[in-house]
């Protein structure tokens, strides 16, 4: 009888240990999809589909825009709950692509963990685009949208530099990850110094519509467009979080711009 009993306590604790790593790994994918702007329905549906795919009976899932908690149930393992704080979130939608096709194929073909750990690694290593195309697209953002809320051309030139000069000051403060409000109001701050002496000196002629066409490059719109799909998802809480601090940012730039409008 004790035999026995050792035998089923050693396989009980043996298929546990691999249910913990399998969660682990899913944990992983869910984490690099909100990072990645994935909405949280999005994530909640995906960690659920794969701890059901590994022989979870059942999978409690409840996420956050900066936490997933996850407790999964099986008769092989009994109750396994992991929680993970989500830290640092950019917009990457090719990559958010990616983790869902991964999770679809684990869903499939059931990889081990290791196969799991190494196909997220590969997708976390895809390169993103080119620093002088992402530099080129900031320029054309800015020019468009300048000269479609009735900018003239000299306008839309000064809006593309000023836009230049934001992407470059975007790569210098996300290397150091400072405050997502503190960020905001440097590069609104600086985009409205650099309108207001380009029209001071004769280079633009539409202070307003160069400071358009520099703030929606800023605009947190994927994140306010996330939080009414979280909420009529019935991700209320979610989404409320997502879409106050989505305003507080808006409210941020507009701060920003303001400030040096009023000063200059």
């Amino acid at each position: 009888m004790d035999g026995a009993f050792d035998r089923g306590e050693l396989a009980r604790l043996e298929a546990a240990d691999r249910a913990n790593q399998y969660l682990y790994q899913v944990m992983d994918i869910g984490q690099a999809m909100l990072q990645s702007g994935g909405e949280v329905s999005r994530v909640e549906d995906s960690i659920r589909r794969q701890c059901m795919a590994y022989g979870a009976q059942r999978a409690d899932v409840f996420s956050i825009t900066s936490n997933i908690e996850v407790t999964m149930y099986g008769p092989g393992f009994g109750a396994i709950t992991q929680t993970r704080r989500v830290i640092g979130q950019q917009t990457d939608l090719y990559r958010l692509e990616l983790l869902n096709q991964l999770s679809r194929r684990i869903c499939q073909e059931r990889l081990t963990a290791e196969e799991m750990a190494a196909a997220l690694k590969e997708i976390q290593a895809t390169p993103q685009y080119p620093f002088p195309v992402q530099v080129f697209t900031y320029a054309l953002v800015s020019a468009s949208f300048c000269v479609f809320f009735g900018g003239t051309a000299a306008d839309a030139a000064v809006s593309g530099l000023i836009g230049v000069v934001l992407k470059y000051l975007d790569r210098a403060i996300r290397r150091v990850q400072p405050n997502a409000f503190l960020s905001a109001l440097l590069c609104s701050c600086l985009g409205g110094l650099l309108a207001s002496a380009a029209v001071r000196y004769g280079l633009g002629q539409n202070l307003d519509m160069i400071n358009i066409g520099n703030i929606m490059l800023l605009i947190p719109g994927l994140a306010l467009t996330n939080s009414l799909r979280d909420m009529f998802s019935g991700d209320t809480l979610s989404g409320l979080m997502r879409f106050l601090e989505a305003i507080l940012l808006a409210l941020t730039l507009a701060l920003g711009f303001a400030l040096v409008t009023a000063a200059v």
